[in-house]
């Protein structure tokens, strides 16, 4: 494993890139904002491709922050509606980054923030501290995400907090997979263990339901092509689990390459960039978001996102990579 400097943000802050290499899988992750910048994994004929969208250079992730490419995205991955949340008997009131909503942490989340890095292992341990306050979030948080490949090329990604006050806390990668290396990903089968899912109101919001998805287009228990028009919170049948558990299958039939994501998670976010812009395209990526539901300090019906001081929040999610012939 080895680093590098990867650009200088505007105030001089060194950005540095870390890469991992282990079973024929390469990551390259950036110390701004926790991103996966590249993942280098063969197709059945053993050519390699970088599956996952990113910049070549930190200018275009500073020019083009809304999609959020590979990002580590906090403290609240997804919207929170109207920008506010009780806890507490008290109102905390957010930026409003996605009118009328917060999204993914609000102005300056996880993902514009620059994290201190230290190896372990066949990994990087990221940490940072999140100071009561920041982006309108209650308590003094301390966030530490582990990257690591293990023995057989899986990515894992394994996050935990402590807060020294109530709080609320979402954490998600956001990267947009391309199993073919390029092009729209639109035409990729995919597999999601979900009988259910949160409808939404023109906002994204949840409106409270968890609907069946028999007979719907969220109905991905069997695999189908992928195609657009999500960005959708899956119910996973398996709830949330104490180690990492197989929910999803992402197949690219051209290349032959195949992703398989578990998490102890309760939800995954379906977004299929149907709003990506330049340089990409609308559907070139498809994002696997394993976290709460969105909203969920509005819902106390949702499973939990609160933390309470002495209480230690954790998560983990698993990104495997596989072939069919």
């Amino acid at each position: 494993m080895d680093s590098e400097l990867f650009g200088t943000l505007p105030d001089g802050t060194p950005v540095h890139r870390w890469t991992l290499e282990r079973a024929g899988v390469r990551v390259r992750i950036l110390t701004y904002g926790g991103i996966v910048q590249s993942v280098e994994i063969p197709d059945r004929d053993g050519h390699r491709a970088d599956v996952v969208l990113g910049f070549p250079g930190l200018d275009g992730y500073l020019a083009h922050p809304d999609p959020y490419l590979g990002a580590l995205v906090g403290r609240y991955a997804n919207r929170i509606a109207g920008g506010r949340f009780p806890l507490d008997g008290l109102t905390y009131s957010l930026a409003q980054n996605n009118a009328p909503n917060s999204l993914h942490g609000g102005d300056r989340g996880f993902d514009k923030r620059v994290w201190d890095v230290e190896p372990v292992g066949h990994g990087l341990r990221l940490t940072r501290v999140s100071p009561h306050g920041e982006e309108g979030f209650p308590g003094r948080l301390e966030v530490t995400a582990t990257y690591g490949l293990d023995a057989a090329g899986a990515l894992r990604i394994a996050y935990e907090a402590v807060t020294d006050a109530p709080t609320v806390v979402n954490l998600t990668n956001h990267s947009y997979w391309n199993l073919a290396g390029s092009g729209n990903a639109g035409g990729h089968e995919l597999r999601l263990s979900a009988s259910r899912f949160t409808p939404v109101d023109a906002d994204l919001i949840p409106t409270g339901a968890l609907e069946s998805v028999d007979g719907t287009r969220f109905d991905f228990r069997t695999a189908r092509k992928a195609g657009g028009g999500y960005d959708h919170n899956f119910v996973l049948d398996k709830g949330t689990t104490a180690s990492a558990v197989e929910v999803a299958e992402l197949h690219d039939p051209s290349s032959g390459r195949v992703l398989t994501v578990a998490t102890t998670e309760p939800g995954l976010q379906l977004y299929t960039a149907d709003h990506l812009g330049d340089p990409f395209a609308p559907g070139d990526g498809i994002a696997l978001e394993t976290q709460h539901f969105p909203d969920s300090p509005n819902r106390p019906e949702f499973p939990s996102t609160r933390l309470r001081p002495g209480d230690t929040y954790r998560s983990e999610t698993v990104y495997g990579f596989g072939m069919r012939s």
